[in-house]
């Protein structure tokens, strides 16, 4: 079958095989006389391993390694596991990282106003580096640095 044809069956895109066969995750196609690569079922099976590792967030060296685990039939199982190991904790991190920033955001659009004032607390955020700050903090420094907040009130209701 062609390239378009194994597209199609593995649900990998015609772009994403040539990509594949290039870095060296999938073997070269054979090619027919007029030059076209040209697929079997054993290709279509190594497509769709490796488009279900990549569903599941593995890198493409990721995907390499497990490529040749899965070929090697004297291969460890506790290979695979630890390469799956390593790919959960790095899946927890993204977690932890993707957490953080909803919950900066959270608290950055609780402390917005959201009227017709110019003060946004956001864009204050925005313009720091940001390095220092977890939700609370950020929230202190917005808060004292001009989004008009109920401390700042405060402090213009008690100048005589």
């Amino acid at each position: 079958m062609n390239i378009g044809e194994a597209a199609a069956r593995s649900g990998v895109s015609a772009k994403m095989i040539r990509y594949y066969e290039s870095v060296g995750l999938i073997d070269s196609a054979s090619r027919n006389a007029a030059g076209y690569r040209q697929y079997d079922d054993r290709d279509l099976h190594t497509l769709r391993f490796v488009r279900r590792a990549r569903d599941l967030g593995f890198s493409v060296q990721q995907i390499g390694n497990l490529v040749a685990l899965w070929r090697d039939r004297s291969r460890h199982s506790s290979d695979v596991r630890r390469l799956a190991q390593v790919h959960i904790a790095e899946l927890q991190d993204k977690i932890n990282q993707l957490e953080g920033m909803v919950s900066t955001l959270s608290h950055l659009v609780h402390c917005c106003r959201g009227d017709d004032r110019p003060e946004c607390p956001i864009l204050a955020e925005l313009q720091t580096d940001g390095s220092q700050l977890s939700p609370t903090t950020t929230a202190r420094r917005v808060s004292a640095t001009g989004s008009r907040g109920a401390s700042t009130d405060r402090r213009r209701k008690a100048k005589p």
